[in-house]
């Protein structure tokens, strides 16, 4: 059983979601499967009990999880220990992050190591910034640009590299939904949002915070205690787009809507209790700093947005 199949196992046991696992894996999900079952022979346990509503770890499956976690662990500290040479530093370092962060936060850290450490290569994998921080539990990435969660797992350290705003985006054009917000925008927590569509993210920090929001009276709420939802959709750039699209109204952090094709066609919403902003960083396992790869990374993130503040 090789490492890869193991930090797929860890994904599974994350997720308890097969195609979500999938796509996170860059895989698909019949090969997801097929792992599954040679792991569960070459056990010969029942990793999973699985059924069409619900996927859940087995006893078995808990301890192996244990195992899997270590051996994941014990790799990612060997394959360090082997690296000596931190003047000529060799090697494959994979990091995790949204398309946004790609080309705005991730773009000066990787310039700063690339002058550096020209021999660390990159393995870019982008996804919905909601899952980074569970990519790094899952021992799937090295490192990966996120927003740190108010509760991050004890193993996880952290780097904020910098606070994003989230706001409140709606059409900057004439349509129905701008019609809508006419009628509730000059007392906006007061009245609440009547029947305006809502475009938000189906999990993550920004979720938590507009669910937080609402619950807490942020908007006067509607009768149902609750923003009318047109869709949830995974990624901040998704939402940008639907809005700017005249389809709701959505909440993304400031660095999306500064980076966003359809920034022309958004505008933000006045709202007398903000949202608390994003704070935008680097995550990586404890563990795993002890890794000179991925060290000189936490290094040059911190000379890229830090050292000359």
């Amino acid at each position: 059983m090789d490492i890869r199949s193991l930090k797929l196992f860890l994904s599974l046991a994350e997720t308890l979601n097969f195609s979500r696992t999938a796509e996170q894996s860059h895989m698909s999900l019949s090969a997801v499967s097929r792992s599954l079952q040679r792991m569960e022979a070459e056990l010969d346990q029942r990793l999973f009990e699985r059924d069409r509503r619900s996927v859940q770890l087995t006893r078995a499956g808990i301890r192996f999880r244990d195992y899997a976690q270590g051996a994941v662990d014990e790799w990612q500290r060997l394959t360090g220990d082997l690296r000596v040479d931190t003047d000529n530093l060799q090697g494959e370092l994979s990091v995790y992050c949204s398309v946004t962060a790609s080309y705005s936060v991730l773009s000066p850290i990787l310039e700063s190591l690339r002058l550096e450490h020209p021999g660390i290569e990159i393995m870019l994998h982008t996804g919905d910034q909601a899952d980074a921080v569970g990519r790094i539990h899952q021992g799937l990435e090295d490192i990966a640009v996120a927003a740190c969660p108010d509760d991050l797992p004890a193993k996880l350290e952290f780097l904020t590299l910098m606070h994003s705003p989230l706001h409140f985006i709606a059409p900057a054009f004439d349509c129905v939904v701008s019609d809508q917000l006419q009628r509730v925008l000059a007392d906006i927590d007061a009245t609440g949002w009547g029947d305006v569509p809502f475009i938000l993210a189906e999990r993550g920090l920004s979720k938590e915070r507009v669910d937080q929001w609402f619950r807490s009276g942020g908007s006067g709420q509607s009768a149902s205690g609750r923003p009318r939802i047109y869709a949830q959709v995974a990624g901040h750039e998704a939402i940008a787009a639907m809005v700017g699209l005249g389809l709701g109204v959505g909440v993304v952090p400031q660095l999306v809507l500064d980076n966003s094709a359809y920034r022309d066609k958004l505008r933000t919403l006045p709202v007398a209790r903000p949202l608390g902003p994003f704070p935008v960083g680097i995550c990586s396992a404890g563990q795993r700093l002890e890794n000179p790869l991925v060290l000189a990374f936490w290094h040059a993130a911190r000379r890229s947005y830090l050292d000359n503040k």
